[in-house]
């Protein structure tokens, strides 16, 4: 197989490359969204790519997101609701190895799953930290703001981010989860500005008292990010939905005011900054109050305020929260006269991954990488970066982390955004914290393999739109009504409907099983259990590289449902081919063996492209044909029939003895539950 004709078409990929998978956090395990929204996909192209431009050549990093509101709450309440008696360090320990062990039996096959606030990684986190915000610091970037921050008064402390809730002030968001300064879907706001506050200690509305932080200027990088905005466009590995959401925050501060608030805002405006009004249009219900930056909308809100005009703020770059005042978070560097402050886990989250391949650079052995300076996986121009993400945390990734970049000066480079649409559970949005509860992605692998649910979530394409996953075996909804009794038979109950979540597996468990027994079996019995003299026809080897090249362009995308839609296509050909062949041949030994070489080139040709999204299964093939893992799955034999890699062993294909399969073998197995 020659892939030369195509070779000017096909994706340029980095020397170097660097994987990183959002991070949870630390007071909870990981549900189906975590794995199959973000660490599935990230994996599916970490592996890949380990295949693609070796395995030395790429880092794959995450881990648990350990400081910060939501751990201390989670913390508090098991104190307080279940007696826990360890500290908080105990806490997020225990939760981050069940993150880890629910990663380990999806195959998720992370370098490194760290923890910012766990060793090994804890002391190159906290290190990192600190260099940052004294870069940031010495290049004028930081700021210190006295802000407001809520205070319970029946309690007689402040309050940590999640131990407030009230509605998002941001015009357009209907969350009522939103918390001291941000919402359930990423928006950002000050503190002032949440609707209905409520203390989550003690029910009371909480008062807000003046706090002295450190914000990092975002609004001076505009323009960094209008120009990264136009070479993002131009990109076809980012998608869409970063750009427009980015843009989103690219906008001039703006108020909004409702119609009926007219004549007191008229009777105010003379005590605004500068502004433009912009009246409202058709039907709208509010007009909007348009400010040159965000200070002057800053002012002009204590004005509306004080003449008791309701209004709500638009989208627009604000000043980016750095430390704060909670005790659990990675201790901030005194600067100036601010002392004891910790840094906000938000930004903190966003160097953590440079921290953790400092990490795992350092605890390699020797020869594991290519490189051990970690700014050759970070700043070099033949190395990338890919940051795979959940749709509503692009604003910290895309806005903050570029901005911030840019500002250290230190040649980082913000490469690739993978953000992917959220999946939802019974076409629901799910969270582990809200109403609809999703199920544990460990508690999933009761009803099927990993595999399977890899497959399936790839398949998902959740690249272009939310998508709904719908496990049979949670799907309480009503199928029908039994004739004989009158009573109510759920989904889950009926033998008749179809599990979709099984959808993808079908081909694991069926096409590709076949076509593997095929082989192994058919040179048992043809051959002596090794392989055949003969090579694939050319047609056969045509279609094998057409396959993997399709492969490599829909991977090179992101587009894990594109990629293995072309494997299936693919491999339902190949079974096709095989059955028709072999039964062709069914008395002609010569035939025989010309199907089993043109079958074993599909084989080869299959089980190379599927590894990604089923790698277990995948060399357990590459077992039974009796190759080494990294000459089989390497891309430099991507084009090369089994023929050609006994050559590299020095071996002739007669010589090359397969392992012998057993009677009945699944290299692809169902669940226990599936079989009847």
């Amino acid at each position: 197989m020659s892939p030369e004709a195509s070779a000017g078409t096909r994706p340029a990929f980095p020397h170097r490359a660097v994987i990183t998978g959002g991070m949870p956090y630390g007071n909870k395990n990981l549900h189906f969204g975590h794995i199959g929204g973000v660490f599935v996909p990230a994996d599916f192209f970490a592996r890949f790519l380990r295949d693609r431009i070796g395995r030395e050549n790429v880092l794959f990093v995450s881990g648990t997101d350990c400081y910060g509101s939501p751990i201390m709450e989670g913390y508090r309440k098991k104190v307080a609701e279940e007696g826990y008696e360890g500290t908080i360090t105990d806490y997020v320990s225990a939760n981050h190895e069940a993150q880890k062990a629910a990663l380990d039996a999806y195959g998720v096959s992370l370098d490194l799953f760290a923890g910012s606030g766990l060793e090994p990684a804890r002391e190159f986190h906290a290190r990192l930290s600190a260099e940052v915000i004294e870069r940031l610091h010495e290049r004028g970037y930081l700021h210190k703001m006295s802000t407001r921050q809520f205070f319970d008064v029946k309690a007689g402390q402040f309050l940590n981010g999640r131990q407030v809730q009230g509605r998002c002030p941001v015009r357009g968001c209907k969350s009522e989860k939103a918390y001291a300064d941000e919402c359930d879907l990423g928006h950002q706001f000050d503190p002032e500005e949440l609707i209905n506050p409520v203390s989550q200690l003690t029910g009371t509305t909480p008062e807000l008292r003046p706090v002295d932080n450190w914000y990092f200027d975002l609004p001076e990088f505009r323009g960094t990010l209008d120009e990264l905005m136009e070479r993002w466009d131009k990109d076809p590995q980012v998608r869409a939905i970063v750009t427009k959401t980015v843009r989103e925050t690219l906008v001039a501060p703006v108020i909004y005011v409702q119609n009926k608030f007219r004549e007191s805002f008229d009777a105010c405006e003379g005590r605004l900054p500068a502004h433009t009004v912009h009246e409202a249009e058709s039907n709208q219900s509010s007009f909007s109050v348009e400010f040159s930056d965000w200070r002057e909308r800053d002012a002009a809100r204590e004005v509306l305020e004080g003449a008791g005009v309701r209004f709500r703020t638009g989208k627009t770059l604000l000043p980016f929260r750095i430390t704060g005042n909670i005790e659990w978070g990675v201790p901030a560097p005194d600067l100036e006269d601010t002392h004891g402050l910790t840094v906000w886990c938000w930004p903190e989250s966003l160097w953590a991954p440079i921290s953790f391949v400092q990490t795992a650079l350092a605890l390699a052995p020797e020869g594991r990488y290519s490189s051990t300076d970690w700014r050759d996986w970070w700043c070099a121009d033949d190395a990338k970066v890919y940051q795979f993400i959940g749709q509503d945390n692009i604003y910290f990734y895309c806005v903050a982390q570029p901005a911030m970049w840019e500002a250290l000066d230190w040649g980082l480079f913000q490469d690739t955004p993978i953000a992917n649409y959220h999946i939802l559970f019974m076409n629901k949005k799910a969270s582990s914290s809200g109403a609809i509860k999703p199920p544990m992605a460990a508690e999933l692998l009761e009803h099927y393999t990993a595999e399977q649910l890899r497959c399936h979530w790839l398949s998902l394409g959740l690249d272009q739109k939310a998508v709904s996953f719908a496990p049979k075996p949670y799907d309480t909804s009503v199928s029908h009504k039994d004739k004989a009794t009158g009573e109510e038979v759920l989904v889950r109950d009926d033998p008749r409907v179809v599990d979709p979540a099984l959808k993808e597996s079908a081909f694991l468990t069926n096409i590709f099983n076949r076509i593997a027994r095929s082989c192994l079996y058919g040179a048992q019995r043809a051959c002596g259990g090794h392989l055949m003299e003969e090579r694939a026809t050319e047609e056969v080897a045509r279609s094998c590289t057409e396959a993997t090249l399709a492969f490599e362009r829909a991977a090179y995308l992101f587009d894990a449902h594109g990629a293995l839609a072309v494997a299936e296509a693919f491999g339902r050909e190949a079974n096709k081919r095989w059955g028709d062949e072999s039964k062709a041949a069914k008395d002609d030994e010569a035939a025989y063996r010309q199907a089993l070489a043109n079958a074993f080139a599909c084989l080869r040709t299959l089980t190379l492209l599927m590894h990604p999204a089923a790698p277990a299964g995948c060399e357990r093939i590459c077992d039974y044909l009796g190759f080494p893992h990294d000459l089989f799955f390497s891309w430099e034999n991507a084009f090369k029939e089994p023929w050609e890699l006994c050559e590299a062993l020095g071996e002739g294909p007669c010589d090359h003895a397969l392992v012998e399969l057993p009677p009945r073998f699944d290299f692809f197995e169902k669940h226990p539950s599936q079989v009847r």
